[in-house]
């Protein structure tokens, strides 16, 4: 016994003793557990759970949580606006609302109003030419966007769905972590989680001076003074429809198309619609790519490009260069994998199904940040309705997404539904596809206008 007393006296002689170590050791890591669990219920407790959780604050997001507090949901909407490249920032309401189809709508409707004030005397009327003012029209555009994002606010607290403006990240497959302006942190839970989040235009950051010089539609809409002589570098819907309406303001446009315009629409109607433009003054210049844009000491910007069939280099001035080349997902900050959320390794939109679901059965995305739906604010509103009313159990239907018509509102405005002519020789193949002959319209329509727009081989008698 004296010896074994000796031995741990020994073994005990201060905190270098090996007993002792493996003792405080112990103690260490049953204190570490104890605080990690006790950081756990602390988080736990201050965590806010709820029934479902909307993460964007777009038309899709909003409409299927405003669908689903009304039929008795504890719900909550997450959204949060990162500031454009160039500083721009906006309320509650996604895209379509702040910097898509309403401020869109307006301002194609200003330039509309311009044509009708210049062919107002071929009518009898003796009105006097009158220029354009871009800060009074903005204004007006811009408080009225204002008043929707209120109006968002109020709908959201009338149906008591709580709104968080914070920047959402998964932290786990049922909660996010939700990061404010000035930092704070806020932890969130829910049954169901619905990705709402949209995407954001595309900055072609391989161009030199293009992330630094150029705008894209979120700063358009948002501009105090007028952009004056604009260079739209793309050829979407955007590119056209932001084109259209600059040159309907008086403004020197031109637009620069590395392919074709308007592709997955109708390409016999995609034409009729630039050469109604070109024919009003929009310019384009046609297979060219830019390949350097420069800020010179007045202020103008220098932009070089490159013409792909002749491959030689030309240059001009602009005061603005809008980049209208496509959008991406809001999926990268979003931290998917800890959901385990899969995306498209190509688009980095998210995967879903027919119900809309992820690969997490409780976690389902609607709008343009799902892969295969169409970018349409309708088709993103009754998506996100139908979802919240199959996840309350008031029905099953699920959204159709075949034949969903859509309209492009350039100067002459373009609506369609359906397959396009080269998508339905895609899918069916050329023998299988009718071509009746080209309709033939009343000369009044192609008339209307003074002086009236040119005509279309084979559409105007």
């Amino acid at each position: 016994m004296a010896a074994m007393a000796a031995a741990m006296a020994a073994a005990l002689p201060g905190a270098g003793g090996r007993f002792r170590w493996r003792i405080g050791a112990a103690a260490a890591a049953a204190a570490a557990a104890g605080g990690v669990r006790g950081a756990a219920r602390r988080a736990a407790a201050g965590r806010q759970n709820y029934d479902l959780l909307v993460i964007g604050g777009g038309s899709g997001g909003l409409a299927c949580a405003k669908e689903a507090a009304q039929l008795g949901k504890k719900v909550a909407v997450v959204d949060y606006v990162e500031p454009s490249p160039r500083g721009t920032r906006w309320g509650l309401g996604g895209t379509c609302v702040n910097v898509g189809c309403i401020p869109k709508k307006l301002m194609h409707q200003a330039a509309l109003l311009g044509g009708m004030v210049r062919d107002a005397p071929h009518y009898g009327w003796a009105l006097q030419p009158v220029p354009h003012n871009w800060t009074t029209m903005a204004e007006a555009v811009q408080n009225h966007v204002k008043s929707l994002n209120w109006g968002h606010r109020v709908q959201l607290q009338d149906r008591k769905v709580m709104y968080f403006n914070i920047k959402a990240s998964f932290v786990d497959a049922h909660t996010i972590c939700g990061v404010s302006k000035g930092g704070k942190e806020t932890l969130l839970s829910a049954e169901h989680i619905v990705i709402a989040t949209g995407g954001r235009p595309r900055y072609p950051t391989h161009i030199e001076g293009a992330l630094e010089y150029g705008i894209t539609s979120d700063d358009l809409f948002w501009l105090k003074e007028s952009p004056g002589k604009t260079l739209v570098v793309g050829a979407s819907y955007v590119a056209l429809e932001c084109a259209g309406f600059l040159t309907g303001l008086g403004l020197d446009t031109t637009v620069m198309i590395r392919s074709i315009p308007l592709r997955g629409f109708d390409q016999q109607m995609s034409s009729l619609v630039t050469e109604y433009m070109a024919s009003q003054g929009t310019r384009f210049l046609r297979g060219c790519t830019p390949s350097r844009v420069r800020r010179l000491p007045d202020g103008q910007l220098q932009v070089t490009w490159e013409d792909l069939s002749s491959g030689k280099e030309d240059m001009g001035t602009f005061n603005t260069v809008l980049w209208a080349i496509g959008r991406i997902p809001e999926t990268r900050s979003l931290n998917l994998e800890k959901a385990g959320v899969h995306t498209s390794p190509t688009s980095q939109k998210i995967l879903v199904d027919a119900q809309e679901t992820t690969s997490v059965p409780h976690i389902y995305a609607i709008g343009d940040v799902a892969e295969g739906r169409p970018e349409l604010t309708p088709t993103a509103i009754m998506a996100g309705k139908l979802l919240a009313q199959r996840l309350c159990g008031q029905s099953s239907d699920v959204m159709d997404y075949d034949n969903v018509p859509t309209t492009v509102f350039t100067p002459l405005e373009y609506g369609c539904v359906g397959l396009s002519e080269e998508e339905a020789v895609a899918r069916h193949g050329e023998e299988h596809v009718e071509r009746p002959a080209a309709p033939t319209l009343p000369q009044p329509s192609c008339a209307f206008r003074y002086p009236p727009p040119p005509c279309h081989p084979g559409l105007c008698s």
